[in-house]
């Protein structure tokens, strides 16, 4: 990311707030460089899906699923082995009736 991560994650909240959906920090990590993982749950589906940055191959920021699991319950254990792994790690959780991520960059399908 090229701002810092704290912005960058006010930025996404703020994207879908405008857009009707609401958005919370679930886990703060460093200000400046934390990594980010995005949780967007949609409560008609009770779908749930969880989303890392990556670089692609050409070098291209994407993000992607790190778990296919749609199940809240197995997104949120993945969760917290990473936030174990990485105590600068942010997650930024979504509720949207459609389901979206308000992502900015490409989203990486399986």
């Amino acid at each position: 990311m090229l701002l810092s991560t704290d912005v960058w994650v006010a930025a996404l909240m703020r994207r879908a707030e405008l857009a009707g959906a609401f958005a919370v920090v679930a886990r703060k990590g460093d200000a400046s460089a934390g990594a980010v993982l995005v949780k967007a749950y949609n409560p008609r589906t009770r779908e749930a899906r969880l989303y890392a940055e990556a670089l692609r191959g050409d070098g291209q920021r994407v993000w992607m699923a790190p778990i296919a699991d749609t199940t809240e319950a197995e997104i949120d254990a993945y969760v917290e082995r990473a936030r174990r792994r990485d105590p600068d790690l942010w997650v930024v959780e979504i509720e949207d009736v459609e389901g979206r991520t308000f992502l900015t960059e490409p989203v990486e399908k399986r």
